[in-house]
């Protein structure tokens, strides 16, 4: 854990995902009923966390992040998903040991809401490490700055599997995160919350290929 960058390399073939378990979890009987109308989920912001593993480095994260349901076409699922988004993530990390300071950008594609908690992912487009590019990584955010503040990131203290006996850093589904395990502590987010939204017509049956 040495830099918020320094993450294994994947190493494992991901398989596709029926779309049969998709819709089995997303489209019950009451996922359009029980959703009272709302503006769209955001989380936007900028701040320092302390990462309790790199106490002495700097890192940063800059998010501004807009849900858009249904903007994200898939091969099984053509008009996309609830909790398609778009947006940025910007992250630094100056590491004491080094005086080295490694960046990156990443594109939002998703985003989900519980109040004033939100997790969402963003994939890499721009790094110093090319083999990074195309990266899903996730990212959870608690509102508030100093003191009231969290923040989190899916490479800090999760995302790990064993397969044939050896430790591998598995890929990240779309809005997988950890909770918001990092205090901020310089400026802060603001998480605005919306419920998901109704399911369009024919969204289960795939009609409007």
């Amino acid at each position: 854990m040495s830099g918020i960058l320094s993450t294994p390399r994947r190493r494992i073939a991901v398989g596709a995902i029926a779309a049969t378990t998709v819709l089995a979890t997303l489209s019950g009987p009451s996922s359009a009923s029980a959703n009272r109308p709302s503006g769209p989920a955001k989380v936007s912001g900028q701040g320092r966390i302390f990462y309790a593993y790199s106490p002495d480095d700097e890192i940063r994260f800059t998010v501004d992040a807009t849900a858009a349901p249904f903007s994200r076409p898939l091969d099984q699922l053509p008009k996309g998903m609830p909790t398609d988004a778009r947006g940025k993530v910007t992250f630094s990390h100056w590491v004491a040991r080094t005086k080295e300071t490694r960046t990156a950008e990443a594109a939002v594609d998703c985003l989900v809401t519980g109040g004033d908690t939100a997790t969402l992912t963003a994939v890499i487009t721009k790094s110093a490490d090319p083999e990074e590019i195309g990266t899903r990584y996730g990212f959870s955010v608690k509102s508030g700055g100093p003191g009231r503040g969290r923040f989190a990131f899916s490479w800090g203290v999760s995302n790990v599997d064993v397969v044939d006996g050896k430790l591998i850093a598995p890929r990240v589904g779309t809005c997988m995160a950890p909770a918001p395990f990092a205090p901020v502590t310089e400026g802060g987010f603001k998480v605005t919350h919306g419920d998901l939204p109704a399911l369009p017509t024919g969204w289960q049956s795939g009609e409007g290929r």
